[in-house]
């Protein structure tokens, strides 16, 4: 079998299982309004998907290495189809945390597996491109599903069961199946099934900056549609929460032609940046700028971070890539959920706009040292990166 056959069947698995993700993310109102809550149960029920994910990362990150990459991938396109079903049956905020824990599980289970099994496809020697192909199909997949609900919702107007739903639940099972029949290519390893995370000597900044740059998208995910909604700009939830991932996919190629250390630089600089102007555009009631706002800090989480991250870890990680993925988002998504449930909680105390101006000092000061930190490491610390040190 060609290689593309597998490595297309694969991309198309993984963008399927983040689509579930966010493909409720333009009915986050909708759910809470049945259930009548704020702000911080919205946020919560958001931060539950990181409670399904981290238990799987932290304990079943290498569970692919036991049984082969096919099958983890395979229940994670159900898995995701499940808890979009539940909220169909029972519409309500309970049924949104019951969901979103659902579809932690499916991401940890599918990106720590499909990450391994794309670079041995493709081997060793490419596993930048690997990582490339991964970080592309799954950004598309994260910010693909909230579009076309946003899509669905305007053209069928108020809806539980909008047209991107009835997409899923066709197409996950026959994934599934399809995932199952994909040619193995890792040998078997007589390993335990519980395997913690690994993480790579010398690549703390790169999960320093993934925290970072996945809480300033958590932020815009859960938090920014709330305040949309409260301004009447509802309908472009959707568009904002495509946008906050789908540069990020443009901005890949850009950065696979710069050193990893390079790209994480880049993206150390477009994250606050980003998250001001997207600021500035809900204090004004611009939408120019929310969603300028919105694409820059995609270009930093979904393009020169993501991927500049994603393969380092694997590069310095040959014998255990499943395992060091798991590590990597373990940072990712501690930042993409807590700083998320805390912003929620003050946005019911003092109004979304105080929360998300609070964020965003905290988040200039965490990066000042964080790079701070990195430039007395290493001295040039760019090129001390570029040279793999």
């Amino acid at each position: 079998m060609s290689k593309l056959i597998p490595v297309s069947l694969l991309a198309l698995g993984l963008f399927t299982v983040t689509f579930a993700v966010n493909l409720q993310a333009p009915l986050y109102d909708a759910y809470a309004a049945e259930s009548d809550v704020g702000a911080t149960a919205v946020t919560v029920a958001f931060a539950a998907y990181v409670g399904g994910l981290m238990p799987t990362l932290l304990l079943l990150g290498g569970l692919s290495d036991r049984i082969g990459r096919r099958v983890p991938i395979a229940l994670a396109l159900i898995l995701g189809a499940v808890a979009t079903a539940l909220l169909v049956q029972v519409p309500s905020w309970t049924s949104l945390v019951v969901a979103r824990f659902l579809l932690g599980i499916g991401t940890g289970l599918a990106t720590t597996a499909g990450t391994a099994y794309m670079t041995e496809i493709l081997g060793s020697d490419r596993a930048k491109n690997a990582a490339l192909i991964v970080t592309s199909a799954t950004s598309l997949g994260f910010g693909g599903g909230a579009l076309a609900t946003g899509i669905s919702l305007g053209v069928q107007g108020p809806t539980l069961l909008p047209a991107s739903y009835i997409g899923l639940f066709v197409a996950a099972p026959v994934l599934a199946v399809i995932a199952l029949g994909l040619p193995r290519m890792d040998k078997p390893r007589a390993v335990s099934i519980l395997r913690l995370p690994v993480f790579p000597s010398g690549t703390w900044m790169f999960g320093a900056a993934m925290a970072l740059a996945w809480s300033t998208t958590g932020m815009t995910i859960a938090v920014i549609p709330l305040e949309l909604a409260a301004n009447d700009l509802g309908g472009w939830t959707g568009l904002v929460i495509f946008l906050a991932i789908f540069v990020g996919f443009l901005c890949q190629p850009i950065a696979r032609r710069m050193t990893n250390g390079r790209a994480l630089a880049l993206g150390f600089i477009l994250i606050p940046l980003g998250f001001v102007v997207l600021l500035a555009g809900v204090w004004l009631k611009v939408l120019a700028f929310v969603l300028l706002g919105t694409g820059i800090t995609s270009a930093a989480s979904y393009g020169f971070t993501y991927l500049a991250s994603l393969a380092e870890v694997s590069l310095r990680a040959p014998d255990d890539r499943a395992r060091a993925t798991a590590g990597l988002l373990v940072y990712a998504y501690f930042g993409f959920s807590l700083p998320v449930i805390v912003s929620g909680a003050l946005a019911d105390m003092f109004g979304l706009l105080s929360a998300m101006l609070m964020f965003a000092a905290v988040q200039i000061a965490v990066t000042t040292i964080i790079v701070m930190t990195w430039k007395r490491a290493s001295v040039p610390p760019f090129d001390a990166l570029d040279a793999g040190i």
